[in-house]
């Protein structure tokens, strides 16, 4: 926790190697209670800070096979522990340049927290590659000036590029954005595309090894299938080797087929089109049930990020005295000055989508709150609205 870059990338090469420990990297900002549950339920055998290494008590060994353990960033509840092997890396990693046509040497700059699987892919892609990572915290003008020298490889989460977008960006200072953590709304895509970007849209999660489909396709070797209730399923190299020290939670989330192919089952809806190609819908979880009806909360979000007046946006379900949960839209206006009105808001989901999707309360924030994942943060979504002058 904490480690210089340098430090931590060196320990990550041991992992894979299998010269050295597994590894559960841990964000420096991790609130206290939040840490103590972490380290309480993966039980790792020390914990190596800047200031030096302390043992732990009553550890628990990996798998020998287990390079990096990656505690899950949910807010609330007991953490979960995703163990990821190095040859589901590795694979993840290959699959991953061949995509993009990365070539060796070819410079990648980390701007996500290594403790979270999009940031610790871009150091396992460097290594792959034979580049050291270049390390920095994001902001826009420290993001351009490492592109300017690099021109690098990076890997970003929507907000990230709307802020480069906002500070007027030429985005042809990087070589390829991988873009993922959440939803990427076309007019964000198109804005970035029109400002030089490569962008490359990525969809998976801690367990797939990270991005396992880019712009619908899936890597190398990776499949893609629907369940019945349309839950997207994942199957490939690059699925994790289980939650750590919960064999009932691994068993839960994964089947394996008679032919012996195991699938992840995640938490999203989707949709394949007729050329194969994945749609991601959003959370199982985050559908809303309002008034006896089921609506996507991903479904009418896409819809308000097509609007002109809407910058960022997320639905969320609140609970509600009369629907049970009313369909609320939190946006973030392209103009503070001139925000959406809820009945626009409203009438825009109307036309694309039945009347009981359409938002019954706008939430207007300045900025959309996140998680140090850079996800939005829809537990405080969920809340009651924020404060407004």
């Amino acid at each position: 926790m904490g480690l210089d870059p340098g430090r931590l990338t060196d320990l990550l090469s041991d992992a894979l190697e299998g010269t050295g420990p597994a590894l559960l990297p841990l964000d420096p900002d991790t609130p206290p209670p939040r840490l103590a549950r972490i380290l309480a339920t993966m039980r790792p055998a020390a914990l190596r800070t800047p200031e030096g290494t302390t043992a732990l008590a009553d550890p628990a060994p990996t798998a020998e096979d287990v390079a990096v353990t990656i505690a899950t960033s949910g807010s609330t509840g007991a953490p979960k522990g995703v163990e990821l092997t190095a040859s589901a890396l590795t694979a993840s990693v290959r699959a991953s340049l061949a995509r993009i046509g990365a070539r060796p040497a070819d410079p990648w700059l980390c701007l996500l927290p290594p403790a979270h699987i999009s940031g610790l892919l871009v150091l396992v892609r460097a290594l792959a590659t034979g580049a050291r990572p270049i390390h920095a915290r994001f902001d826009p003008d420290t993001a351009m000036a490492a592109a300017r020298r690099h021109r690098p490889h990076v890997s970003l989460v929507p907000t990230q590029l709307h802020r480069l977008l906002a500070a007027g960006a030429d985005l042809s200072a990087f070589n390829t954005i991988l873009l993922g953590g959440a939803a990427a709304p076309e007019g964000l895509l198109a804005a970035a595309r029109s400002a030089g970007a490569t962008v490359v849209t990525t969809y998976g999660m801690s367990e797939t090894s990270g991005g396992c489909v880019y712009d619908g396709r899936p890597l190398e070797g990776v499949r893609t299938r629907l369940d019945d209730d349309g839950r997207i399923l994942l199957a490939g190299p690059t699925l994790f080797h289980g939650y750590r020290l919960d064999p009932a939670a691994t068993a839960a989330h994964t089947r394996t087929d008679p032919d012996g192919t195991r699938w992840f089952t995640t938490s999203d809806l989707g949709t394949l089109d007729s050329d194969g190609r994945l749609r991601v819908r959003g959370r199982l979880d985050d559908v809303i049930n309002t008034g006896g009806h089921k609506v996507v909360a991903g479904d009418v979000a896409a819809l308000l990020l097509d609007m002109d007046s809407v910058s960022d946006a997320v639905v969320v379900g609140r609970p509600d005295p009369e629907w049970g949960q009313r369909v609320t839209a939190v946006v973030v206006p392209a103009d503070p000055a001139a925000p959406p009105e809820l009945a626009e808001v409203r009438d825009h989901v109307r036309r694309h989508l039945p009347a009981y999707a359409a938002p019954r309360e706008l939430d207007v924030r300045a900025a959309l709150p996140l998680l140090a994942s850079g996800k939005p943060d829809l537990v405080a979504l969920r809340g009651a609205p924020a404060a407004r002058d």
